[in-house]
């Protein structure tokens, strides 16, 4: 499931940008080509306002200041008196088509209205115009000029192919469909990963889920399977038999209630729904009132209890108190349980600036480097072989979400000597 949607977010993804970026890829070679284009035409109309001024100012025409013109600006230029051609054949690259120019003079009557009665040789202005027209398939930038002289009128048309403009338009155009090709393809890779990134905390979520409720089953299993069978026993057993099945089966039934309170905990969590009233508590008082109910369990077991309290006096913390007693009372249940007979447990408080610590040590038998991050997943548990039933392996899960929820930090690391000692961080 999580590999199709890994992929289909991948396309769905990569189409959006892609479609973005070939918008935006469009919208920039538009205005780059306008302003091409503009530029383009801009030059042609510098072009043909020097060739009218020098035509203007000069009474007798270069050749070669012309031939030198039309080698430089690659214009194709006729320049006609009373019809006759001024310019010999062999100063253009190529014949010039005489009904060409007689197009471009067409049209320069029909669009700019540039007509030969309307300049004489008395004129005192020249009269020309600029502008686009297309000849069979090939376009081109035209002019056309009428230019008064003492002895009659120069007729000048003048045409500028656009295959160069139309090479650097097209190189342009395949410059940014390059471009758009490679940014697709990158783009493609990146949410390949990048949407791989965002599934795999769901992926790992949803593996620790199917984990969870497997774990759960088989916890619950157990319970129900003992209370099953003590009350079919129960009806063919005496009355002292019935008795020790009905201790078994309220037992087990202590111990599935636990089992259902810590996993709901656990889902009020999980929703965001967990519920966390934060008032000043004296974190001292609340150390010394766990000592005291924790000490008769740990003399029971020949454990001795310390409790090391700062000497002066601590300001409020701002924390839950019925949850801070609840991690305290897993993590003393917990060193109780792994702290064997004449082991020692030490609970301790210390306050510094902006923070206060809370330890809870024991020298059991500590738990290897390679589990310490372990110890804080769902159902860990160091038996195993789930010989320890008085223990699910969800209590330091809880206490990481109590932790977490009070913005604070709780880590295991080693007692000195041997043991465990867990490290609780609270902010004020």
């Amino acid at each position: 499931m999580f590999k199709k949607l890994h992929f289909k977010l991948s396309i769905f993804c990569t189409f959006i940008s892609g479609m973005i970026l070939i918008f935006m890829s469009l919208v920039c070679l538009f205005f780059s080509e306008t302003e091409l284009r503009a530029g383009h035409f801009g030059d042609f109309r510098i072009n043909i306002n020097m060739l009218v001024n020098h035509l203007e100012n000069q009474n007798i025409i270069s050749h070669n200041w012309l031939a030198q013109f039309q080698a430089d600006t690659h214009l194709k230029i006729d320049i006609r008196d009373k019809n006759r051609s001024l310019l010999f054949e062999y100063m253009a690259d190529e014949p010039l088509d005489e009904e060409l120019f007689a197009f471009v003079r067409q049209k320069a009557v029909e669009e700019q209205k540039i007509l030969k009665g309307s300049v004489s040789s008395d004129s005192l202005l020249s009269s020309h115009g600029e502008f686009e027209l297309t000849y069979g398939d090939v376009n081109y930038y035209a002019a056309a000029a009428l230019i008064p002289k003492n002895n009659g009128v120069l007729d000048v048309a003048v045409l500028c192919p656009l295959a160069t403009l139309q090479k650097r338009i097209l190189y342009q155009r395949l410059l940014f469909a390059g471009a758009d090709i490679l940014g697709i393809l990158l783009l493609g890779i990146f949410f390949w990963f990048f949407t791989w990134h965002m599934l795999k905390p769901l992926i790992i979520n949803r593996r620790k889920q199917a984990e969870f409720i497997a774990s759960a089953s088989h916890e619950l299993r157990s319970p129900l399977t003992v209370i099953l069978s003590s009350l079919s026993a129960m009806k063919y057993s005496s009355p002292a038999e019935r008795e020790h099945f009905s201790e078994n089966i309220e037992t087990e039934g202590r111990r599935m209630g636990r089992l259902i309170d810590d996993m709901l905990t656990l889902s009020n969590a999980d929703s965001s729904h967990f519920p966390i009233h934060k008032t000043p508590v004296e974190l001292d008082t609340l150390l010394l009132s766990s000592y005291e109910k924790f000490e008769p369990l740990a003399k029971k077991k020949c454990i001795s209890m310390h409790i090391t309290l700062p000497e002066n006096g601590i300001p409020p913390c701002l924390c839950d108190k019925e949850r801070m007693e609840q991690i305290l009372a897993i993590l003393l249940d917990n060193a109780i349980s792994y702290t064997p007979p004449q082991g020692k447990i030490s609970l301790s408080l210390q306050s510094s600036t902006g923070k206060f610590t809370l330890q809870v040590s024991d020298n059991g038998n500590g738990i290897p480097d390679s589990e310490k991050e372990a110890v804080f997943d769902r159902f860990y548990r160091q038996d195993k072989s789930h010989k320890d039933k008085s223990h699910f392996g969800l209590g330091l899960c809880i206490a990481w979400e109590i932790v977490h929820m009070h913005k604070g930090k709780i880590w295991v690391e080693d007692t000195p000597g041997g043991g465990s000692t867990f490290v609780v961080v609270l902010n004020r």
